[in-house]
């Protein structure tokens, strides 16, 4: 029985101690496998953590170079701004001391800027602009630059804006060709004291510098008045009148043609032909000009330079371009003198051209509204 016991006891023991061992493989399997999670756990976290620290340097290099363009960029975009700011101001300063008959403007707020105060010249002036915006319809001008050639100026930018062509004699003649006719057919050797305005040029050459004149005349006036859409000859007349020196071979081409028509008319009136037109009469009647050659000495030769044309010459100038120049006068408001033509008496095809002066001197382009 004891033996039994013992054996018993002994198989009993030898079973505890098998599961005991049995307990010891499987827990360190368990801490194994826990080990191996661990581990792998770790190595890749320290993957990722290495993988991160390169992203990261990349990230922060690649925000440093956009936060580096972004800056370039606004540095540049506000230097280019400020750039095509200082050109657009220099530009428009350029432009708007050139141009010499500027964009239209409200009569009354003109008006009102040039004639402030209480004294009795300044509410004479706005009564009368407030009678051309009320009776005559006058809303708008457009200024003219005021120098010696404002009358000429005012006229031919008229014409230009217009459309009006060649008056009927320029039609049938060639104006390239009257100079060398004056020179050299009629036998005007004093041409070449001819002055062109402020340059006050003279001597041999005149006779190439006003074949270049009229010229000018010539093209500009086929060009323009051949434009029939009113926009864009509009803008061909801004940038002519923009260009002082084409302007001065304008208007001392005209110039020339008036000397020539009062040279026409001196020898009708020398060799008594057909009747001549009153207002040569009136022109060659002065102590001043009492024939072509004091006319340009005295008169036409300090046009642009240090006179305008004076009353009797607007009468030729509207006589030679066949248009109707009506001036109204503010200096002369309330009298009879105050709406003029000139000249007086025209042909009812004849274009009309209006102008506005407060002092007989200065000129500038009134505009109508209904």
């Amino acid at each position: 029985m004891q033996r039994r016991h013992d054996r018993k006891a002994n198989k009993n023991k030898d079973w505890f101690t098998e599961q005991e061992k049995q307990s010891r493989i499987n827990h360190s399997k368990r801490s194994a496998g826990k080990h191996e999670v661990r581990s792998w756990t770790t190595a890749t976290k320290q993957s990722l953590c290495l993988m991160w620290q390169k992203v990261k340097v990349q990230l922060m290099l690649s925000m440093s170079f956009l936060v580096a363009v972004l800056w370039y960029c606004r540095r540049l975009y506000s230097f280019l701004a400020q750039l095509l700011k200082r050109w657009s101001n220099y530009l428009q300063r350029k432009l708007i001391r050139n141009v010499s008959v500027l964009t239209e403007v409200d009569l009354l707020g003109y008006s009102a800027r040039e004639w402030k105060g209480e004294t009795k010249q300044a509410k004479h002036m706005r009564e009368a602009y407030e009678e051309l915006f009320w009776s005559y319809h006058i809303k708008y001008l457009r200024q003219v630059r005021r120098d010696n050639y404002c009358v000429l100026r005012a006229v031919l930018f008229q014409i230009f804006n217009q459309g009006i062509p060649f008056p009927s004699w320029m039609k049938e003649r060639d104006i390239l060709k009257l100079p060398e006719k004056l020179l050299y057919s009629q036998g005007c050797n004093w041409i070449q004291q001819y002055s062109f305005g402020p340059e006050r040029y003279t001597g041999p050459n005149v006779f190439g510098k006003l074949r270049k004149c009229m010229e000018t005349l010539k093209t500009s006036w086929t060009e323009i008045s051949a434009t029939k859409d009113h926009e864009e000859r509009g803008n061909m007349c801004n940038t002519l009148f923009s260009d002082e020196s084409k302007e001065h071979k304008l208007y001392e081409a005209i110039k020339f043609i008036m000397l020539y028509e009062v040279v026409e008319a001196y020898e009708q009136i020398k060799n008594r032909e057909e009747p001549i037109h009153n207002l040569f009469s009136l022109l060659l009647a002065r102590d001043s000009s009492s024939d072509p050659l004091s006319f340009m000495m005295n008169h036409l030769n300090s046009i642009g330079d240090s006179i305008c044309l004076d009353q009797v010459e607007l009468f030729l100038l509207g006589y030679l371009l066949e248009v109707k120049i009506r001036v109204y006068r503010l200096h002369r408001f309330n009298t009879e003198e105050f709406k003029v033509n000139y000249p007086d008496e025209y042909r009812r095809e004849w274009n009309e051209i209006s102008l506005l002066t407060e002092d007989d001197r200065y000129y500038h382009i009134p505009l109508f509204r209904t």
